[in-house]
């Protein structure tokens, strides 16, 4: 388990294949409550090549030293990627 936000991670290996590759992060909040925006892809045995770029939003609680995963979103296409980002961008331009 991991004690500090910078060592929360995504990848995940079965049998020597990464079968989920973290290609970036943000971390977005700090604290008892961290959250972070992972840039990933998943490994297709099918094609035996990784698949588009995805993203996912993940909340992790600290107890006991330790975060443990509580909750995610998983953001499975550019297009939905856009829609989140123009709604967003236009929420928060109304707001300002």
């Amino acid at each position: 388990m991991a004690s500090t936000p910078d060592e929360l991670t995504i990848n995940y290996s079965e049998g020597g294949i990464d079968l989920v590759k973290e290609l970036d992060k943000r971390v977005l909040s700090k604290g008892a409550w961290t959250t972070i925006l992972f840039r990933y892809q998943e490994w297709d045995n099918a094609k035996q090549a990784y698949g588009k770029d995805k993203y996912s939003i993940r909340r992790y609680q600290k107890r006991n030293g330790e975060y443990q995963q509580k909750s995610k979103f998983n953001i499975s296409s550019p297009d939905q990627a856009r829609q989140l980002i123009e709604a967003l961008q236009e929420w928060v331009e109304d707001a300002g």
